[in-house]
């Protein structure tokens, strides 16, 4: 096929091939044509086509001719590999070669290849079949070898496939006229098997024209076939990590062929009907299987890097291992016994390391140093066995095989830290190796006890007890295994002898700190044992009696320095002692049996000489408990005592030779009053400004010594600092340096001002506050200020102030190097930059707090104007927080009338930092100072830093008007200058509104839901005026948007006949809602939820108006209502409550639309035309109208008489007709009939009915006879709707009765054979009611329809059900739809507490869906067959069955169809999950409720 074949290739071919092929070769050099070129079948027959047409019999002479030309020159091997071209080629090869009947138009192949081939077999004396197969093998062989790329390989190539289909479909007209046999076909690849793709190999196999089984068995020797499949596996692995288009291809083939080998090697029955002999099969499958773990073992062991073509290998082998790759056969037990023999040849796969190499080794093989590979094929074998499986599988190996310690613990370790009752197991495992040890003195039992016990140590405590533990459990009491006899004793002792040369130090710390507990006259042994294990520890070079009291036993690392320890132990005993009054035990047995470190190390660390306290603390008294107790030696108490003399004395001896006040110098925290003392000498002197940086290192010094800092503490980057805003924490100690600190920077800075301006103090301000940005020391000091400024900001002196606010400036300074702060509540945990925290700590909402804040600001923007005035804006603009800036803008705006004046630039203002460092600082005049200055004027005008229309309302939201520094008319008149002469006025690009009142309103709407949605509106006073959202501050606001909201109804209408625009409010809304997450979790339900109360609750303050808008006078038009019949449609439907909205929204509407209607030239026309286009576009406006027609009746009748003296249109008549029919069908007096739409009458009724709260309305069913069919189907939905409300609704308490409504409803239905079952199939692409009735239900009661129909199973018509073609389809679906909410948590909605009893005679989820699935098992055998013809369609979109099943149509259609076909009913089936579960937990029971499913694929062979 345009490939040269080498001698090799052309020997293969058989033998009339290749005398075909010469012959052909011959023909085509004697050619005479044009220069020796080969002449093509049209250029022949182009001389000929207007010859004159032959009569019959010269027909058929010339067409026998040209068939026995055909015949003689006819190569088999290449006709086998044509490829059909288009259509229109071969018609006139057709009809040349095609005498057998028209039959033979429509497959060329098995008209030719199949006459060709019995004569060539005629010819040669064969079989056809034989041929055949001959034929098609050589064609498979030229088809792999038609690819040019390096070998090996076992995937084709694109036009290779398109040619094997070819050869394929061939194969299979022969197979169809018995003219192919398999087993010479099988020969004939068996000669060629190293040309043979996988892939060709895979393709029979799926194709069913040679199974792989069938061409296995078909070679005679065993071991070939292994090695063969084998090396090809390999590298069919190789090819499916590696990045092709073949991917997909490559891991189908691996599935089957994996599949194929663990069903012949693994099964129990062996099939007695194959053509050899089953064990072969099964030898070979096998064989096939171990060599393949056998490599991936090996290049694991060989250390295979990450990434590399052999690591990607070995994952694709090991992923064969995952579970839902069985599902088809995981009815059988073959996955289950494979995964068995899995794990055997695991464990002993190279068993070369001996028990001692295992107790030296086995901490390397812990789970985090196992390799992921390994312990990822662990985890996918725990899948399949259960862990009483795994255990027993374990436990056989090891007492029955030598095995891979390595690998035996690896997996031990696994089994601990990923199965949740391991511990329980493994502690029973080793007690029973334990007991059997014990009891016949078995050593390999007592090795396997130990090892398995320390490796799950090595794991933690929270997967396994210490390993001291554990030790202290099994021989730490009399009840231990080795109590019952002495020789049980010298076992135990001989046994930990003989490991002491190979034990960790650990381990025989352990030993020698918690011995066994034994009887005194076998104390000896005991102490033999001791003896040996300190020799073994000196030899080590690690010492038993330095070992801490509190030191960590229970890894196996290396020992630490007792010095390490001392510090911790005397911390730990005083905690202890703290919290029981008495010695702690470690301490007492240390005195007694670690005399040399109880003396050497723990009593020095304890006994450290101190100042006393004139109050003993814990230290104190646990020392003097233990002096009592003769637990510390006299000459020691003696010499501490004095030291601690001599420590106090000190102060008073050097007092003579240094000026400085006892009382400073008592402590560390003296010694850095001191530093400070003596920089502010420094600073207020200029001529001492050099020696600032010797001075704040001493600084330095002394604040690490008074804190007890570690060297490297300087460094400030590291985790974020976490600050509670709220509640603020400080220790006792850290609050007495950070008030040191703080008081010194503030004393200092007022001190340095009255000598010089900031701007020439030197750098000391900035030195002073890198040093308190020390990491251990920068929280405690935010803290503080959090305190300070949020907690206690109005009992702040003028100088605190002034101090705090240059502090913030010089943090702001040295940002870059300082970590996030995450502020918790009010503000959401995110990080924020230190300047920014400011922000937080100096809210406005009261006039003290605004007056504080002030203060601040005035006090921050002056040093820092006046601090960097010669450096550059960017330094300066760097320095402070853009909110610090924006509120100094908003309260100077507020407070002083003056500055909404246009500022003068002609007077510069002097700087006002010189009235701020005096005792009675001005803050008004300063802050007027500061807002006058030049340069302030510039900073307050840059992009970032001016105050916005935005966040002048965010702020404004936060005022409390009842503490307010402004009056109600005060504050009334600031926001009308605001809004009308400052915002509305300015360009957007300063932060306005450009005049446009559209968009003041739209930003304030999205200003005030932020902000009710956010915590700061949450965090005010319990008394304060709440209007939207339970938000405080904001009925001012609010108040401007209705006032503004007026202004824009009354503004002039747009010119033109252009279709007016909807209204700005909705534009909101919608773009905020399509910003929230959707979904049906209950995050997400209840954020949109709280989203849509706030913009219903701001609609409900606006004019009604906005809801409807008004049609144009100069046509007959309706409202323009499609805004809010979208909101309703697509965000308010979903929160309704049984099918209808609230009153106040729905009276509301009703109100726009009278007003709307009122200014129309005819109002009757209006409302109807927007009321009928409500039947089709927001049906739920009119339902919930009809909810609540009693209290909206009175209100609509009156409002209509004032706009007409016409009766009520015809629309809003029919509603009211409605009412009283639904009325009417509940009193003595027989019904009307129908008067509107019957979907209508029926929500009226249901909205009746409910609120008669009868027990039963039969009775009132029966007086519908005569009404039609549709109103009782609709009632139907409607009750439906009710049952589900009642069960969603906490406060619902008539569930039963919903449900005693439903099922006489369905009654009746039943009673009168009217179908209902459509109710259960609507979709959005039903036309007419079908999309109706979905807009009158939410989203989430759509979806639990599925509970709504089996909650009726006991009331259902089976019989008469059976008969409807319907009912298979809508039942199969309603149980998968069941499933999938059951699975994915949604059924728990409806089975809530506050429902308590009377969900309870309904059942839970699972009694729901277990009566369902007998439900569909019982139903099933009994449908027509006509019912099973839609049925296929079911699956392909519900998402239960994919869950558990690959492919839910073909699963459901078997299922279906064999209940179908039999007729006949099936056993009861289990409750085992399906194959392919993969819950884990409690989902794996809801996932067992899938045994219907499970079972009835097995039943049909899935």
């Amino acid at each position: 096929m345009g490939r040269q074949r080498g001698p090799e290739a052309e020997r293969r071919r058989p033998w009339f091939v290749r005398n075909m092929s010469a012959s052909r070769a011959r023909g085509a050099t004697s050619d005479p044509g044009h220069g020796g070129r080969r002449r093509a079948w049209v250029e022949l027959l182009a001389g000929r086509v207007k010859r004159q047409q032959l009569g019959p019999e010269g027909e058929q002479k010339v067409r026998g001719s040209a068939v026995r030309l055909l015949r003689s020159h006819l190569n088999l091997g290449d006709l086998v590999l044509e490829v059909d071209g288009p259509p229109r080629e071969p018609l006139c090869l057709r009809r040349l070669i095609d005498c057998d009947g028209p039959g033979a138009h429509t497959d060329l192949s098995s008209s030719l290849i199949g006459s060709a081939l019995r004569d060539q077999a005629a010819r040669l004396g064969v079989p056809a079949a034989v041929l055949s197969s001959q034929v098609v093998a050589s064609g498979l062989v030229q088809v792999c070898e038609a690819d040019a790329g390096p070998p090996p390989k076992v995937l084709m190539m694109p036009d290779q496939r398109k040619k094997l289909s070819s050869l394929f479909e061939i194969a299979q007209n022969l197979l169809a006229q018995s003219m192919f046999s398999r087993l010479s076909f099988c020969q004939e690849l068996w000669k060629v098997q190293n040309s043979l793709l996988l892939e060709a190999v895979w393709h029979l196999h799926v194709q069913n024209i040679v199974s792989l089984q069938e061409l296995l068995e078909s070679h005679a020797d065993s071991q070939a076939v292994v090695a063969w499949l084998s090396r090809d596996l390999r590298l069919l692995c190789e090819q499916t990590e590696a990045p092709c288009q073949h991917a997909d291809v490559a891991r189908a083939m691996l599935s089957d062929f994996v599949q194929m080998l663990v069903l012949r090697g693994f099964q129990k029955n062996v099939d007695v009907r194959g053509t050899v002999e089953p064990e072969w099969m099964s030898q070979v499958a096998v064989a096939v299987l171990e060599r393949m773990l056998a490599s991936a073992l090996e290049a694991l062991a060989a250390g295979i890097q990450e990434g590399s073509a052999a690591h990607k290998a070995v994952s694709c082998w090991f992923s064969v291992f995952s579970g839902h790759m069985y599902r088809s056969i995981i009815s059988t037990e073959s996955p289950k016994r494979f995964f068995c023999h899995t794990l055997t040849q695991i464990l002993t796969y190279k068993p070369v390391l001996k028990v001692s190499d295992a107790v030296q080794m086995q901490r390397e093989w812990s789970f985090a140093r196992t390799p992921p590979l390994l312990s990822g094929l662990y985890r996918r074998l725990f899948v399949i066995l259960s862990p009483e499986e795994l255990v027993g599988c374990l436990q056989e190996v090891l007492e029955t095989r030598e095995v891979n310690w390595q690998h035996v613990l690896s997996c031990v370790s696994t089994l601990v830290i990923c199965l949740p009752d391991a511990q329980q197991l493994v502690n029973g495992w080793v007690s029973r190796l334990l007991a059997h040890a014990f009891e016949s003195c078995d050593l390999d039992s007592m090795v396997l006890a130990f090892l398995v016990a320390r490796q799950a140590a090595l794991e933690g405590p929270a997967a396994f007890p210490s390993y001291a533990a554990w030790f202290q459990a099994a021989f730490g009491s009399a009840r231990g295994y080795h109590s019952c006899s002495k020789k049980a004793l010298v076992f135990l002792f001989k046994f930990l002898s003989d490991l002491v040369p190979f034990e960790a130090p650990r381990y025989l710390q352990v030993h020698v700190l918690h011995p066994p507990l034994v009887p005194s006259k076998y104390r000896a042994l005991l102490t033999d044992y001791v003896a040996l294990a300190r020799t073994r520890l000196a030899d080590l070079k690690v010492s038993i009696e330095n070992m801490g009291l509190y030191e960590d036993l229970s890894s196996a690392g290396d020992v630490t320095e007792p010095h390490r320890q001392t510090s911790q132990d005397v911390e730990k005993a005083i905690m202890v002692f703290e919290h029981t009054g008495k010695i702690p035990a470690a301490v007492l047995e240390a005195s007694i049996f670690r005399r040399s470190y109880y003396l050497s190390h723990f009593l020095p660390a304890l006994l450290t000489p101190r100042v006393l306290p004139r109050v003993p603390d814990s230290r104190a008294v646990l020392i003097e408990s233990l002096r009592r107790a003769e637990k510390i030696p006299p000459s020691l108490y003696s010499t501490y005592r004095q030291a601690c003399s001599t420590v106090r004395e000190k102060p008073e001896d050097a007092a003579s030779r240094r000026e400085v006040e006892p009382s400073c110098a008592e402590e560390p925290l003296g010694l850095l009053t001191t530093a400070l003392r003596e920089l502010r000498a420094s600073v207020t002197d200029p001529t001492q400004h050099d020696a600032l940086s010797a001075q704040m290192a001493v600084i330095s010094e002394q604040l690490r010594s008074a804190l007890g800092l570690s060297e490297d503490d300087s460094d400030v980057e590291g985790a974020p600092v976490q600050l509670s805003v709220r509640a603020p924490e400080l220790q006792p100690w850290e609050q007495r340096v950070v008030d040191l600190l703080l008081t010194s920077f503030c004393q200092n800075l007022m001190a340095a001002s009255s000598v010089a301006p900031p701007d020439r103090q030197g750098p000391w301000a900035a030195h002073f506050v890198r040093t308190l940005c020390r990491r251990r020391l920068l929280p405690a000091l935010l803290s503080r200020l959090c305190q300070l400024l949020r907690h206690q900001g109005p009992s702040l002196s003028a100088s605190h102030v002034v101090g705090l606010a240059a502090l913030a400036v010089h943090l702001g300074e040295s940002r870059s190097a300082l970590p996030e702060v995450h502020v918790r509540p009010p503000t959401p945990a995110r990080g924020l930059p230190v300047p920014e925290l400011f922000d937080i700590l100096l809210p406005c909402r009261t006039q003290e707090s605004s007056a504080l804040c002030l203060k601040f600001c005035t006090a921050a923007i002056s040093y820092s104007l006046c601090k960097f005035s010669s450096q550059s804006r960017d330094i300066l603009y760097s320095c402070l927080s853009p909110g610090l800036i924006k509120k100094f803008q908003f309260i100077v705006f507020r407070w002083f009338s003056e500055a909404r004046d246009p500022p003068s630039w002609e007077d510069p203002a002097s700087s006002p930092w010189r009235p701020l460092c005096l005792p009675s600082a001005d803050w008004r005049r300063a802050a007027l100072c500061l807002w006058k200055q030049r340069t302030s004027r510039e900073l307050l005008q840059r992009e970032g830093l001016r105050l916005t229309y935005r966040d002048w309302l965010q702020l404004e939201l936060e005022i409390q008007p009842e503490v307010d520094s402004l009056s109600d008319t005060e504050r009334r008149d600031f926001h009308q200058w605001a809004i009308h002469q400052h915002f509305l006025p300015a360009p957007s690009a300063t932060g306005g509104c450009d005049g446009d009142l559209e968009v003041a309103c739209a930003t304030l709407v999205d200003v005030l839901m932020d902000f009710c949605q956010s915590s700061r509106s949450y965090d005010h006073s319990e008394n304060s005026d709440l209007v939207v959202g339970g938000c405080t501050g904001n009925r001012d606001i609010f108040s401007r948007l209705q006032e503004m909201a007026a202004d824009l109804e009354q503004g002039p209408a747009p010119l033109g006949h252009a279709a007016p625009r909807g209204h700005f409010l909705f534009g909101v809304f919608c773009r905020r809602l399509q910003a929230l997450a959707r979904g049906w979790d209950v995050a997400s339900r209840l954020q949109r939820q709280r989203e849509l109360l706030m913009c219903k609750r701001i609609l409900l303050g606006l004019p009604p108006s906005v809801l409807v808008g008004s049609p144009r006078l100069e046509q007959l038009a309706a409202p323009d209502c499609n805004d809010f019949f979208h909101l309703v449609n697509s965000e308010l439907r979903n929160f309704s409550h049984d099918g209808a909205l609230t009153h106040d929204i729905t009276a509301h509407f009703f109100r726009g639309l009278l007003n709307a209607c009122s200014r129309s030239r005819d109002p009757s026309l209006a409302a109807d035309l927007t009321l009928t286009a409500c039947q089709t576009q927001c049906p739920l406006l009119l339902t919930s109208a009809l909810l609540w027609w009693p209290h909206l009746e009175p209100e609509l009748h009156h409002r209509w008489r004032r706009c007409s003296q016409s009766p009520l249109p015809a629309e809003l008549r029919r509603l009211q007709e409605a009412q009283h029919f639904a009325a009417s069908v509940l009193s003595p007096l027989a019904a009307p009939s129908t008067p509107g739409p019957a979907w209508l009458c029926a929500a009226a009724l249901h909205f009746v009915i409910r609120r008669a709260g009868k027990e039963s309305i039969r009775q009132e069913l029966g007086q519908l006879d005569g009404q039609g069919e549709e109103l009782l189907v609709f009632l139907f939905f409607f009750s439906l709707m009710g049952l589900l409300s009642s069960h969603l609704t906490p406060q619902a308490v008539g569930s039963l009765k919903a449900l005693d409504v439903c099922a006489e409803v369905l009654g009746c239905l039943q009673r009168k054979r009217i179908s209902w079952l459509p109710l259960f199939q609507l979709t959005e692409a039903d036309a007419g009611l079908g999309r109706t009735l979905l807009r009158l239900a939410p989203d989430h009661q759509v979806r639990l329809l599925p509970v709504a129909f089996y909650s009726l199973l006991s009331y259902f018509d089976k019989d008469a059900l059976l008969q409807e073609d319907a009912f298979l389809h809508v039942a199969v679906n309603m149980y998968l739809k069941l499933v999938g909410l059951f699975v994915a948590g949604e059924t728990g909605a409806v089975w809530t507490p506050a429902h308590g009893g009377e969900l309870q005679a309904q059942g839970d989820p699972v009694s729901l869906i277990t009566n369902a699935r007998l439900f569909l098992l019982q139903s099933i055998p009994r449908c027509p067959k006509r019912s099973f013809s839609d049925v296929a369609e079911v699956t392909p979109t519900c998402s239960p069955c994919c869950l558990v099943f690959k492919s839910p149509s073909l699963f459901t259609v078997r299922v279906l169809n064999t209940f179908g076909k039999t007729g006949t009913r099936r056993p009861a089936l289990g409750l085992s999950p399906g194959p392919g579960c993969v819950f884990g937990g409690h989902w794996a029971a809801r996932a067992q409720h899938t045994g219907f499913l499970a079972a009835a694929g097995r039943e049909c062979g899935l």
